[in-house]
């Protein structure tokens, strides 16, 4: 081949990075029929949770005189933040009139412990049902995983009967147990699937080097545990700050949550039904939760993957 052959090959070859040729192929298109159902499908959804959320917070900075004059949808003409101190401080719970404020305290009474407690007894359970596998372990997380859909109301009397005859029916401890027992089949679920994708080799490299039971879990285990533990921590908090039949029924009086105090706010008959304050007390309760989505939720998708790889 001579010289000049050569030069006229050259360019050919170059052609194509120097046109910047993309992907063959036709492009997809930017406007379809699907497209547009699915974008219409999420606004309607994305509607039918926001309205709703909206009336609350207009609501709540209104007057009652305004309220009155049924403007559901109009902007609060004077905003006032008065209904918020009076659900906070103020509102009666039945008999008692000092708002949401004691709620919240013995919600987070109830909350902190049985969320630790729970997540460090799941990822126990899954670690040694995953790496450390005995007679009888699939059958264990077997009735672990039956648990998870025992419907409550079953087991109220069995449970009222077990707390009362050990002097912890309708307290604070007897309120963390019940919480605590209910939240390990899912967690211990979460966690052991969790554990189940992560390579074997780890494990048995870390027993090679000597390294035991509890050695693996906290040095090993533990710290890879993040977007799973986030995954149990709103999960958790969700369903034990959410919850009110456990509250009204294994609590106690004194220990009663925010949601049962929510409900004796909402609905209290004597004087003048004041919407804002109960706009105001929903929406104060239902903060904690909220806040833990908008704070972790990129972890909460990330954790739920993880832990639906393996059964």
């Amino acid at each position: 081949m001579t010289a000049g052959q050569i030069t006229a090959i050259q360019p050919a070859q170059e052609a194509p990075d120097q046109a910047g040729v993309g992907p063959l192929g036709p492009k997809p298109r930017r406007i379809s029929a699907g497209r547009i159902g699915l974008y219409a499908f999420l606004i309607v959804a994305a509607l039918f949770f926001l309205i709703p959320v909206y009336i609350m917070i207009v609501t709540s900075l209104k007057g009652m005189p305004e309220i009155r004059l049924g403007h559901l949808f109009n902007l609060p003409g004077e905003p006032t933040f008065q209904p918020w101190a009076d659900a906070w401080l103020h509102a009666c719970t039945g008999r008692d009139c000092n708002g949401l404020s004691p709620g919240f305290y013995n919600s987070v009474k109830i909350t902190v412990p049985s969320v630790v407690i729970s997540i460090i007894c799941a990822s126990i359970n899954g670690y040694a049902l995953t790496f450390w596998p005995y007679k009888g372990a699939n059958f264990l997380f077997g009735l672990l995983v039956f648990g998870a859909f025992v419907p409550y109301q079953v087991v109220i009397y069995p449970l009222i009967i077990g707390l009362s005859s050990v002097g912890l029916f309708a307290s604070l401890p007897g309120i963390i147990i019940v919480h605590t027992i209910f939240g390990m089949p899912i967690l211990t679920l979460l966690f052991r699937n969790f554990y189940a994708a992560i390579p074997v080799e780890l494990f048995k490299a870390a027993r090679v080097d000597g390294a035991g039971f509890w050695r693996i879990f906290f040095h090993i285990m533990l710290p890879m545990s993040l977007p799973i533990t986030v995954v149990a921590v709103i999960l958790q908090v969700t369903g034990i700050w959410n919850d009110f039949l456990f509250g009204i029924v294994f609590a106690g009086r004194p220990n009663w949550p925010m949601t049962v105090q929510l409900n004796n706010i909402v609905n209290t008959t004597t004087g003048v039904r004041e919407y804002n304050v109960n706009m105001a007390a929903t929406i104060l309760t239902a903060a904690v939760p909220l806040l833990i989505y908008f704070i972790s939720g990129r972890w909460f998708v990330r954790g739920i993957a993880a832990g639906a790889v393996k059964g």
